[in-house]
């Protein structure tokens, strides 16, 4: 018998065995969620979660933590895993508008096993996803979220062992969430934390932070106070001496920032003067764009207004943006359920293909891969129009 004949004959006994096997099984057919990698991968990674708020912490008029938990109400059971430094984007329905904003989670990850959640929500003033949660928000609201979502996460495999966590007003919460789990073991790094604030009553949860510190040396919090001297903490803005006098002597270290935009382009220019390589520099969500005409590459002659023509879910509409708002706050205000989540121009959730017309994004919220830029897409969260202009939008999820 030939080799040929041999693997033939094999073949062929392995399809017997198989035809039999499936002659003799039920029939039944299982749901792939039934399988335990899948069912797993479903509980880390939802779609959507429906939540409830149970607890409110005012820390001023114009900020507050708001715990969440699963609405069982609505069929929840359990919160969905994440680390520290992500955030859930919320889904607002507004006056008929459909929004989506980001919030850092600020609570422990561990606290995902007491089912909680909690969010940080500072005042914007004009801003109209914070000030409808701030005034409208109770306990018992239902609020449906993403799943944890976003990278301003450590990584051992690409961030140095030491962290220089740099923020400014609200944007310590995802810090507050990192020191929590150093403390309890759920992440191997040291942190030391310079907070800039005003004066000392303006850094929300820096005494809470300080207590961590005292029992976990791995973290160390520096208060770095603007408009105020009080003993124990630093004077000033954060510069680069600032973080050469706390960073390891030797060695490397990662810096990571989350703040306003302004405290990104003081701290940014200082980081580049310490040579720090590009991968040990991370910076969370930079936040909704404004005033584009600001930057020295905002074209001189700009419409006051263009008209967005959006194609989406097989309709047509057409709007009216004003050059300085971005092309998803526009289709937001005129009641379109326009796909984001970052609302920074970094997921590429809402990435959406410009047909026709001229744009102006700018460049440090520019997120988009080289192919995207040659093929003619862009993020509408960071896309201010510069002529009337056709897009091609996803649906939203």
């Amino acid at each position: 018998m030939s080799l040929n004949d041999l693997k033939r004959t094999d073949i062929a006994s392995m399809l017997a065995k198989r035809v039999k096997a499936v002659a003799s099984s039920s029939g039944e057919v299982k749901d792939l969620y039934s399988y335990y990698p899948n069912k797993l991968a479903a509980e880390l990674h939802p779609a959507y979660q429906e939540l409830v708020v149970e607890e409110i912490k005012e820390h001023s008029p114009d900020m507050k933590s708001y715990v969440l938990a699963p609405n069982k109400k609505r069929g929840a059971k359990k919160l969905a895993w994440f680390s520290a430094g992500q955030y859930l984007s919320i889904r607002l329905s507004i006056n008929g508008a459909k929004l989506c904003r980001p919030y850092s989670i600020a609570s422990s990850p561990a606290d995902t096993l007491k089912n909680r959640y909690m969010i940080t929500v500072k005042r914007v003033w004009g801003g109209i996803a914070s000030e409808y949660i701030l005034d409208n928000w109770t306990v018992g609201t239902s609020v449906t979220s993403s799943a944890p979502l976003g990278e301003f996460t450590y990584e051992p495999l690409r961030d140095a062992a030491t962290v220089i966590g740099i923020a400014g007003g609200s944007g310590i919460t995802p810090f507050r969430s990192l020191a929590y789990a150093i403390a309890e073991g759920d992440e191997d790094c040291e942190l030391i934390l310079l907070y800039g604030s005003r004066t000392l009553s303006d850094a929300v949860f820096s005494d809470e932070i300080a207590e961590i510190a005292k029992t976990c040396p791995r973290v160390k919090l520096v208060n770095v106070l603007s408009d105020e001297k009080k003993k124990g903490c630093e004077n000033g803005f954060i510069t680069a001496k600032l973080i050469k006098k706390y960073a390891p002597k030797e060695g490397d270290y990662s810096v990571f920032l989350c703040g306003p935009q302004a405290m990104y382009r003081f701290v940014d220019k200082e980081i580049e003067t310490l040579g720090i390589r590009r991968k040990f520099v991370r910076h969370e969500l930079f936040g909704e764009y404004f005033d584009p005409a600001k930057n020295e590459d905002y074209p001189k002659r700009v419409k006051k207004s263009c008209k967005v023509t959006v194609r989406i879910n097989g309709e047509e509409q057409t709007i009216t943006c004003p050059s300085d708002t971005s092309l998803l706050r526009a289709m937001e205000a005129a009641g379109i359920k326009a796909p984001s989540d970052c609302r920074s121009g970094r997921c590429g959730w809402c990435r959406s293909q410009l047909v026709s017309g001229k744009v102006y994004v700018p460049a440090e919220v520019d997120g988009r891969r080289l192919a995207d830029k040659d093929f003619g897409y862009i993020h509408p969260c960071c896309s201010f129009p510069l002529t009337d202009v056709v897009i091609d939008v996803p649906k939203a999820k």
